[in-house]
């Protein structure tokens, strides 16, 4: 039985969970995540799970950190994507939105290479495993509203805030 690495640790944002097993990042969410133990339970079929760290969690930890002090842009860390090949490439797409960057979920469609997919992106978007390291908070409505966040709206707010993100967002 393959092993899997559960850690939480606190941010300014609230507490956050992360999954790893010896090789990959599978998880990083906040503990009020919408489903999350849906998909904590998904990630761990067929694993034996160890609540300590490895590795690839306390180098999680400690790119959230940097990134949270305005000190990391990006992260570096090895990820696996979890999810269907088209999720998979919308969060592809979602890592090319540059920090501190938002577009809309059509101009996620339009980039994907379907314009009237975007309530496709928009799921695939919410289904994304990795929450700031997959950067799906940096997609905004078309109007310029928030739109939603697994992780909680007012949680989206302050990471586009912390990136000092360059859209006309509607704080509503």
């Amino acid at each position: 039985m393959d092993k899997l690495y559960k850690r939480k640790f606190r941010t300014f944002l609230g507490e956050a969970i992360a999954l790893a097993d010896d090789n990959f990042l599978l998880l990083l969410a906040f503990s009020n995540y919408k489903n999350l133990q849906k998909k904590l339970k998904l990630l761990s079929t067929d694993y034996e799970v160890f609540d300590k760290k490895n590795f690839i969690l306390e180098n999680t930890e400690r790119q959230l950190i940097e990134y949270m002090s305005k000190k990391r842009r990006s992260f570096d860390l090895p990820i696996k994507l979890i999810g269907s090949d088209f999720q998979k490439k919308i969060w592809k797409h979602l890592m090319d939105i540059p920090f501190g960057e938002t577009i809309s979920y059509a101009e996620l469609a339009k980039r994907f290479g379907n314009e009237k997919a975007y309530r496709a992106c928009a799921n695939a978007n919410a289904a994304n495993n990795l929450s700031i390291v997959i950067p799906c908070h940096r997609v905004i409505n078309s109007n310029g509203e928030l739109g939603g966040y697994a992780g909680g709206i007012e949680r989206k707010k302050m990471l586009l805030e912390l990136e000092n993100a360059t859209s006309d967002i509607l704080y509503n």
